[in-house]
This record gives C-alpha cells, structure tokens and sequence, in this order.
C-alpha cells in the first residue's frame, strides 16, 4: 500500500477474514476466554481497531495517521491477563505492539505497570520482546529483560500472558514461564499493589525501538496489522480509588479461578523449563547490567555461568545458534540438565 494513504476498505475486510478465520494456537490452561465488548473498549485510534465478525478477536493498525489501543473496561487487583497474538510482518523497524498492565491513568506518579512490548525490526531480522515492572512509579529503575523468540511470531498466533498474584509476577509465551519476580520485603513499594487495567496497543515509536532509533517506521508498508484473539481476563475487579471489589464475592472467587489454572505456581518442571528458555534465548537481563545498577535488585537471582555471558552491560556477549521450530509450532522443551544452577 502507499504510505500515502489511508488503510483501504479491502484491505481492512481481508484483516477481518484474516482474523475471524485463522486458527489461532489453544494454550494447555483451561482458561475462559471473552468476546472483545464484554470486557474492553477501544483507548484511541479507534477507526483503526477492526473487530471480527464473531467479535471474539480484533486487530490493531498503525498508518501514518494513527495508532491504535484498546483497555479493559475495568481495573483488577492482581490477575491473569492473556491473549494471543499475531505480529505485523516484513519491514516492521519501529513499530511497537505492547500487551500491559497499567494504572497510569489513575495514579500518574505512583503507578505500577508490567509490560510485554514487541520491538519490531528491519527486513530479515527478527522482532525482539521485552518485559518489563514498575511498582509505585519506579519508572527510574527499570527492570527490563529482553529475548529473542524460538518462532516466527508474525506467522501465527502465539499466546503471550502476565500472571501477577500479591507472592509473584510470571511472564508466560505460550505454556512456557519466561520470567519470574517473586516479591520480597526489600522490594517495597516497586513491586506493583495498586490495581491496574489491561491495555494493547500499536504505536510509532521510531525515536528508540529499533537500534536506538537509527531505523525508523517506513509508512510505505503500512497499514502495520497486530491481531489479538483467546482474550482473557482473569482477576479481583476493583474500584481504583475505594480500593474494595466490585462483586459481592470479594476476591475470593476471582483467587480460586486464577488457581485452577495452575499458572500462579512454578513447578520444578516449569522452572527448568524457564530456565532452559532463558538460557537460550534472553538477549539481555537487568539483574547482569551492572552498569546501570551495581547492585543487583533484591529481587534478583544471579547465575553466575549467565554472569559471564553477559559482561558489565547486560547485554549477550555473542548470540548463539537457536534452534527455530517449524510454522505453527509452540516454544520448544529446552533440554535441561539438572546440574545447571537455578534462576
């Protein structure tokens, strides 16, 4: 399309047909999933937020004109939030699609806020993700952790999820746990406690994205398509400035929901296989950066073979080969031995 324009009207349908008739990757959880107006409305762009027909998924769009987002219709203490998600494809080089948790809207500087942000990238290289928590407004001390992903994630849908419990914050693709933050007294308030709502967006964020900002959105390839379908909320619905629930069952019926999932608790094969993932595809770490913070976060647990991989900066020395799965594939079991030292 020419980045002259706007999205056509045939090119919107064909978004539509794609989405309404993919066949989107089921996670193993038995999770409920939700129609999109049953549990959020469009945040902004709102010409380029284009439901499918079943209403059960949507698609974001960035063009010259605008972005676009959507939030949950209400703000939750503590939960499971989850989609599956497919990225823009070909040249995507600062384009950002962001899966969050945030209540900036409510506390603009105390917030709380946990993130998947997708990098997008230039022609052959591959999008980059990015998780990230602030508690309390800790915008200052960022915890951010980078990854490559060991599939194409612009070919199909991949379930991306945040599972955040007053114990702990796990960050899930697919199946798979790829980070852990388990709370402790030395964090205080930068482990998020306030409730938050559930955001998505795509967005131009040329200025840094890619390469620190040397390669910028090219419109020429626009409109960038984000599809978001096995929407889930799970969690405590709470008034944001009463700070009580919204339902006559408190959180309690919420808490037992998000516990039959068996998502809140990292089994000793969920570990290996987060630390297997780590290992293999984490491109950076905060917890190594000791540039930035010379002491690590309290939260952090170093490894020390990690350690030396990568140096002062947090950032991997050398990247080495990883092992893609075929189309359509899931996040491959990472052979681990048990002699590796925990994370």
């Amino acid at each position: 399309m020419d980045g002259g324009t706007q999205p056509s009207l045939s090119a919107v349908v064909a978004v539509l047909v794609l989405v309404s008739t993919a066949v989107v990757v089921a996670t193993a959880v038995n999770v409920t999933t939700l129609a999109f107006d049953d549990g959020y409305a469009p945040l902004f762009g709102k010409g380029n937020l284009v439901r499918s027909a079943d209403g059960r998924s949507v698609s974001l769009l960035l063009d010259r004109y605008s972005g676009s987002g959507f939030i949950s219709s209400d703000m939750y203490l503590h939960g499971l939030f989850s989609a599956s998600i497919k990225l823009p494809s070909d040249y995507t080089a600062g384009v950002v699609v962001a899966f969050y948790t945030s209540n900036g809207d409510v506390f603009e500087k105390s917030h709380d806020e946990l993130d998947f942000e997708f990098l997008g990238n230039i022609r052959g290289k591959e999008w980059r993700v990015q998780t990230n928590v602030y508690g309390n407004g800790s915008t200052s001390r960022g915890r951010e952790e980078r990854y490559y992903l060991p599939f194409d994630p612009t070919a199909d849908f991949h379930r991306y999820s945040i599972l955040w419990t007053a114990d702990n914050i796990i960050f899930y693709v697919d199946d798979t746990p790829i980070r852990e933050v388990r709370r402790s007294e030395a964090m205080g308030g930068d482990y998020p406690s306030k409730p938050m709502s559930l955001y998505a967006t795509i967005w131009d964020a040329s200025n840094w994205a890619t390469s620190g900002g040397r390669y910028k959105v090219n419109y020429k390839y626009a409109p960038f398509v984000s599809s978001f379908a096995d929407l889930t909320l799970l969690g405590c619905r709470l008034d944001p400035i009463q700070q009580v629930p919204t339902t006559r069952s408190g959180c309690a019926a919420a808490a037992a929901e998000i516990a039959a999932t068996g998502l809140a608790v990292m089994t000793p094969e969920k570990r290996r296989a987060m630390r297997a993932f780590r290992r293999q595809y984490m491109s950076y770490s905060v917890c190594y950066d000791r540039v930035r913070y010379p002491a690590p976060f309290p939260e952090c647990d170093i490894v020390e073979t990690l350690k030396k991989r990568f140096g002062e900066t947090g950032r991997l020395r050398f990247r080495r080969h990883r092992r893609r799965v075929p189309r359509g594939g899931r996040v491959p079991v990472v052979a681990d031995s048990n002699r590796q030292p925990q994370m």
